[in-house]
């Protein structure tokens, strides 16, 4: 059963999947993690889908590696 992307529960260590959505509760976790500026653009989107991050956390960390 994969992931419920849209009431699951998100922390820095939810792996990704195959299934991935960027939905509200991606959002609401990613500005918790990342600060009020967090915002999805298609170049982080893009990311999201062809890099190889492992989990959320890894997510957080390349927003804040690349928008800070």
């Amino acid at each position: 059963m994969s992931f419920d992307w849209h009431a699951g529960p998100i922390t820095r260590s939810t792996p990704l999947d195959k299934h991935y959505r960027n939905t509200q509760e991606v959002r609401r976790f990613l500005t918790g993690q990342c600060g009020a500026s967090f915002k999805f653009d298609r170049a982080f989107m893009a990311w999201i889908k062809t890099a190889d991050p492992l989990t959320m956390g890894d997510v957080a960390d390349e927003w804040t590696r690349t928008h800070r």
